[in-house]
This record gives structure tokens, sequence and C-alpha cells, in this order.
């Protein structure tokens, strides 16, 4: 390597869809001069075509196009796994509440109104690729912290899960394909106004029941959903049971084995770190260890005999 060349960072994809040769050239040469990767789809069809083989980070779909319009076309990339999560920016003409109301239901993040203002396009952009990026190492985060979770969108649809929990739902004799199918019903009753989600849902399935938890909105209209396997004791129950530790103390202590600090731990259950330190004092007195090195191999020992 040529130690005098500078470093080639990965260049953003943007993909976007616009009847209009005009506005597709003129967002080529903003996009092109912001450092962007452009791809470029005439139509709906052609775009969902394109998504079927490239995942960009972020989508410039225009409202009106003849044929299929941009909102049935961000209502079908919203239905694939693989395209789910891309922010869709929309991009019309039209500025009345409807239309706008109309795009953020079919998926979109934000919209702006043509004719497109390249500097604050630009800027809204970065905004929501930074945001997708959150995302997305949170998920990296819960997926190597072995927790049976899993999200839906408002409408009960899967969108996302941890390995741990496609796995528990292929113990429990259901495929990627069947999840939706039979999960739908009962987690739509668990996002209804009246239900009370402190009590979770229990769901019968093929070989076993497992009850649903409801965790929590994360944004974008997607509802965090954590798996108990009713036949298998959970890691906080297995510290509890060895160590005598409260229900909050055996959380705090779970994730302490899993290398999180104190700051990680209270974003994680909502409480402050000093709160966090207070269950610690309690947890190492109970445990008879002077420090969190200590208290995590001893939980170790425990989760993995």
């Amino acid at each position: 390597m040529n130690p005098t060349r500078p470093l080639e960072l990965k260049k953003d994809v943007v993909l976007v869809v616009d009847d209009s040769p005009d506005t597709l050239s003129m967002l080529n040469d903003t996009l092109d001069r912001a450092g962007f990767a452009v791809l470029v789809a005439l139509e709906g069809s052609q775009a969902l075509t394109i998504l079927n083989n490239i995942n960009p980070d972020i989508i410039l779909l225009d409202a009106l196009m003849p044929n299929m319009d941009g909102f049935e076309t961000c209502k079908k990339l919203k239905q694939h796994r693989n395209s789910a999560d891309i922010p869709v920016v929309f991009m019309t003409g039209l500025s009345d509440s409807e239309s706008i109301v109309k795009g953020l239901e079919a998926g979109g993040v934000d919209y702006v109104t043509k004719p497109v203002k390249g500097e604050e396009l630009i800027a809204r952009m970065r905004v929501h690729l930074a945001n997708a990026r959150l995302t997305k190492s949170a998920r990296a985060a819960l997926d190597s912290a072995g927790q049976y979770l899993f999200s839906i969108d408002s409408n009960g649809r899967l969108l996302w899960a941890t390995p741990q929990a496609v796995q528990l739902f292929s113990d429990s004799g259901l495929n990627t394909e069947q999840l939706d199918e039979s999960l739908i019903k009962p987690l739509r009753l668990m996002l209804s106004p009246q239900y009370n989600r402190e009590k979770g849902q229990t769901v019968n399935l093929e070989t076993k029941s497992l009850e649903m938890k409801y965790i929590g909105q994360t944004g974008n209209k997607e509802h965090l959903i954590r798996i108990v396997d009713s036949e298998r004791a959970t890691e906080e129950e297995i510290l509890r049971a060895n160590l005598f530790l409260t229900e909050r103390e055996s959380e705090v202590l779970l994730w302490i084995a899993k290398g999180k600090t104190n700051r990680e731990i209270g974003s994680i259950l909502e409480m402050s770190p000093r709160t966090v330190n207070k269950h610690l004092e309690q947890v190492f007195k109970k445990m008879n260890v002077e420090n969190r090195t200590s208290a995590a191999v001893m939980a170790l020992k425990y989760l993995k005999s």
C-alpha cells in the first residue's frame, strides 16, 4: 500500500426514483458532488427490481409517477425485510398535509418539496443516514448480547429479529415464512391501545408456548418485543435463583457479565448510572466480591453451567 495515498472511504449509495429526466440529471449532479454513489430508477417497479439485488443506504422517491406511484412503491419495499429499514425521503410537488401524511404512513421518514433545494436535501439525508446507522449499530449490539428480541411495525408484522429469537422460533416449529402468519394476530392485539402491555401475550406454537413481552417503541413506528420461553429459565432467573438477587439486581449483573458500562446499562434498563451503581453495591455484597470483574466471572459460571 502506498503510505502517501489517502484512505478511500466507502460512499453512501442513494437510489433515486423519478420519471423526470431533468430532475434525475439535477439530483445526480448534486449527489455526486456531495460524495454519494447514485443509482437511478425511472419507475416504481424498476426500483423494486434494483432492490432485489442491491441495498442502497437511502432512497429518494418521487411521490407522483405513472403506473406505480411513490406511495405504493414505498409500501411494497417496506414489506421486504432486506429493504424495510432503508430510509425513504419523498420528493413531491404536493405540499398539502394529506399528501405529506400519506407519504409518512407509507413508510417514508421525510419529504422535500419540488423544486428540490440541493443543500437542504443533502442536510436531511445526512441526518437520516446517521439515524439509520445508530439503529443498525443498536441491533448489532443486541445480536451480540444474545437476547431473544424482535421488532414489529405498527401492523404487527415482523421487521427484524436477533439470531437467538430466530432460533427460538425455529425450535418452536416455525420458519421465517410462517412467522407473520402465526404471530400477527396476537401481536396486533398487544399493540392495541386498550391492551395492558405489562402482562405480555402468550402464543401457542407447534411445539411449545412462548410469552411475548412488550419492551417499547424504538422510533419510526417500530416496536421492540422480548420472547420468554416458558419451558426454560431466563438468564436473569438463573442469576436470581443462584445468587439470591432481586429482579433489577439480576438484570444489572447480566449486563455486567456482557461487558457493559454503567452508562450503557442505564440506557438499556432506563435508569441513571448512579442507580445502576447502587444496585451493583448490593450485588457485590450478596456475591461477596469486590469488583465488577469478579462479579462477571461468577455470573458467567452460573450461566454456562
